[in-house]
């Protein structure tokens, strides 16, 4: 009997190549260095699982535009499972699913643990086996080499997926020690991280945790609708993470860089001008603030960041739809979400098979690509899978046989 096909990582990538595999008839092993598997998962998953975007399925081109450099790269994944794909596997595992209002897709019962529940079953029943506390360290005599709670263990493979995830969020096993086993890898940025803004002490004191809801984000030509949160650092949430990418490069090459928010984008500047030049009787300003422009508290205290507020309701419509906050900083990779870099394109065959170690296949975010939360990180991880998986099958049918390469 051949040996198994051996999969290391066992987050959503990892996951959906050993059901690929197990569903085109070959063994598979998993391994995870972590007691549990697919912690990243889970933590996403807490406050809403978001599966894909509703946007996926009237505008692909919209939907694949969102993964910036590595659309071209994204692309065919896409086209192996895209959210119209991701839905349907979803809810064939018992799952089903809702298009909330800013088009986002989750499952009914908005949890991760319950989709990876009815997933770990299934896979038990396609005879995957998978393996924790089991700490890939490299290749010995053209063996895997696991360190183990029982010590060393080496195993023989058909072939090989690596899906051991980018560098964000360390503590839940994402690490990035496999750099080094791995010939080329772009260096790691955060991803989907918040952005650093030199508040006042009020800010800090008395709204960090505040939500700013319904606002639009601009850098430079860019701009985006959603949320954001206050934090003692700066801003977060889910505008910010859209444009992360721009800002993070922005900050690089110049040391810092603008962003605008529009607080009130529903709200043309002539009405919002004619409602501030209402009276206000004995009211304060930021009681007309809140009463005439419908501004939070953390709102219109976000206001008076750059200078003092004057009751001019030109200027002060001007500063509601054209907020400007410098950004000096960008949270590190122990606070992002995902991350950027990973192993290049170039050392990549169009199956993700690494050009000089034939039968090792890559997938995930271990990969050189970022796309922004909203669905697009979750879409793309369990596409590469197939992808890999699919690449495996392919490969091993064609009856290449495992020909490892020693680091």
């Amino acid at each position: 009997m051949s040996a198994p096909v051996h999969i290391i990582g066992a987050g959503p990538a990892g996951l959906m190549a050993a059901e690929t595999l197990a569903a085109r008839g070959h063994r598979v092993v998993v391994h995870d260095r972590m007691p549990s598997v697919a912690r990243k998962f889970l933590m996403a998953g807490r406050g809403g699982l978001n599966l894909t975007h509703a946007e996926g399925l009237q505008d692909k081109a919209l939907f694949l535009s969102r993964y910036g450099q590595a659309a071209g790269q994204v692309a065919p994944w896409l086209e192996r499972l895209g959210p119209a794909e991701l839905i349907a596997w979803v809810e064939a595992l018992g799952q089903p699913t809702f298009v909330g209002g800013s088009g986002r897709v989750f499952p009914k019962t908005m949890k991760a643990s319950p989709l990876l529940r009815v997933w770990l079953a299934r896979l038990d029943q396609q005879g995957v086996v998978i393996r924790t506390r089991s700490h890939w360290i490299g290749w010995r005599d053209e063996q895997l080499v696991f360190e183990t709670p029982e010590g060393e263990r080496r195993e023989d493979a058909s072939a090989i997926v690596l899906a051991l995830g980018g560098t964000s969020w360390p503590r839940l096993g994402s690490d990035g020690g496999w750099v080094g086993l791995i010939g080329d890898v772009r260096p790691f940025k955060p991803s989907n991280m918040g952005v650093d803004i030199g508040w006042s002490e009020i800010m800090r004191e008395r709204f960090a945790g505040s939500p700013l809801k319904g606002i639009a984000l601009s850098h430079r030509d860019q701009s985006i609708r959603g949320e954001a949160m206050i934090s003692r650092y700066g801003l977060e949430g889910g505008a910010i993470y859209a444009l992360s990418a721009p800002i993070r490069e922005a900050v690089v090459e110049a040391g810092s860089t603008q962003i605008t928010l529009d607080l009130k984008p529903d709200l043309s500047m002539e009405i919002l001008v004619e409602r501030l030049q209402r009276s206000r009787g004995r009211d304060t300003l930021t009681n007309h603030l809140r009463k005439a422009a419908g501004l939070s508290p953390q709102a219109v205290a976000l206001l008076r960041e750059p200078a003092p507020l004057r009751d001019d309701p030109r200027r002060l419509g001007q500063r509601i739809k054209a907020l400007r906050l410098t950004v000096t900083g960008v949270q590190g990779l122990e606070r992002a979400i995902s991350s950027a870099g990973g192993v290049a394109w170039s050392a990549l065959d169009e199956s993700l098979m690494l050009k000089d170690r034939p039968g090792v296949f890559v997938a995930g975010e271990m990969l050189d690509w970022e796309a922004p939360t909203g669905g697009y990180l979750l879409t793309a991880c369990l596409a590469s899978g197939a992808v890999a998986g699919d690449g495996v099958a392919d490969w091993l049918k064609a009856g290449a046989g495992w020909l490892p390469r020693r680091p």
